[in-house]
């Protein structure tokens, strides 16, 4: 049985351990600066609560001595601090950040390491990788590759279109920080909340903007290789404007603190909610330009028997199917892995991948892009 340490008892945190402890196979420690948060996710058989302030080097190498990974869901503030603590105890280290700063120290890290460092192992950054690599890989040559990805609430109830589902300090982070990609052949930043499009999946009518990490390494994978890579979160129509009224009308860009302390009092979370990912690449193949798109609707569901939000259970699934697949010595074993090492279809047939199997009639979505006016 693999001793693992969950950091970081929220909603995502508590759906790892659950995930993991659920098969048996895994003995997990979750651990939290709030003791009562770090008791409420060790819940579930083979799971134990430790109450550690991340910032103690020392009490977070002590945690770490002897285990076999450790699994980062805590704030992307957080995360190099754990990284290193992870290549000081000799241990596996994942994460689920999306802020690219962050994944760079953690590069930095894993040169030279004798265990693996597998950041941004999620949603998006995290499985939308895994998918347009995939797809990417079935051209001669490429042309472009667009990844969307949105989680929001199944029944929205108000202006933005949006509940809290996962962290607001993510949310925040990626709609302000400068996002990668792939423009004319040239890797460049270009502005978070911009270049807004409407798209239609399975009749369903969303709005899509660049928001910062989604790409994960896809921009250094594919540099030179195709003419545009951009990554964009989906919302509701309208939320974009709102958003930037509140980001740059009011200054609240600024005033992060600020910002979250209104989201956190005035949108309320849900378990009903819905996770859409979309990724479309267009290249020439056998000397005919095609295009090949995949598109995936995930609901809320049970984990150990619990009801458990879609973005918990994606995000969640992620980060188990690597864990399973380093486990099982199918993922390099040491140094920087990304999430373009992890081969689809062995995904998808992993035991917590199939979370991501298909669901609805999104097989056969039809999609239209036009640049909002």
């Amino acid at each position: 049985m693999r001793d693992i340490v969950v950091i970081g008892a929220g909603k995502i945190g508590s759906a790892i351990a659950a995930m993991l402890a659920e098969t048996g196979d895994y003995r997990v420690t979750v651990a939290d600066r709030d003791a009562a948060a770090a008791a409420a996710g060790a819940r579930c058989p083979n799971v134990e609560a430790a109450s550690v302030d991340i910032r103690n080097e020392a009490a977070l190498r002590a945690l770490l001595k002897g285990r076999y990974a450790v699994l980062s869901a805590a704030p992307f503030q957080l995360t190099t601090a754990i990284a290193q603590a992870a290549a000081a105890s000799g241990v596996h280290y994942l994460d689920l950040t999306e802020d690219v700063a962050s994944t760079r120290c953690v590069t930095e890290l894993s040169k030279g390491s004798t265990t693996a460092f597998i950041p941004q192992c999620g949603l998006a950054p995290g499985f939308i990788s895994i998918v347009a690599n995939a797809l990417a890989g079935r051209f001669d040559t490429l042309d472009t590759m667009r990844l969307r990805v949105g989680a929001l609430p199944e029944f929205p109830s108000n202006a933005l279109g949006y509940n809290l589902t996962w962290s607001t300090d993510g949310v925040i982070n990626e709609y302000i920080e400068p996002c990668e990609a792939i423009v004319d052949g040239r890797k460049i930043l270009v502005p978070a909340m911009e270049e807004l499009e409407m798209l239609s999946i399975d009749g369903t009518q969303y709005e899509a903007f660049n928001t910062s990490g989604g790409l994960g390494s896809l921009c250094e994978t594919y540099a030179g290789k195709v003419r545009s890579l951009n990554y964009r979160t989906m919302r509701y129509p309208g939320h974009a404007a709102i958003m930037k009224t509140l980001l740059n009308d009011l200054g609240l860009r600024h005033r992060r603190e600020v910002l979250k302390d209104i989201m956190e009092h005035a949108l309320p979370a849900t378990r009903q909610d819905v996770v859409v990912t979309f990724a479309t690449v267009t290249g020439m193949r056998n000397g005919r330009l095609t295009q090949e798109t995949d598109a995936r609707r995930i609901h809320s569901g049970l984990i150990a028997g619990e009801v458990h939000s879609a973005i918990q259970i994606t995000t969640a699934a992620g980060i188990c199917t690597v864990l399973d697949l380093l486990s099982a010595g199918i993922l390099p074993q040491r140094g920087f892995v990304r999430q373009e090492d992890v081969p689809f279809d062995v995904f998808l047939a992993n035991r917590f991948g199939r979370r991501y199997v298909r669901q609805g009639a999104v097989d056969g979505a039809s999609e239209r892009l036009r640049d909002a006016a």
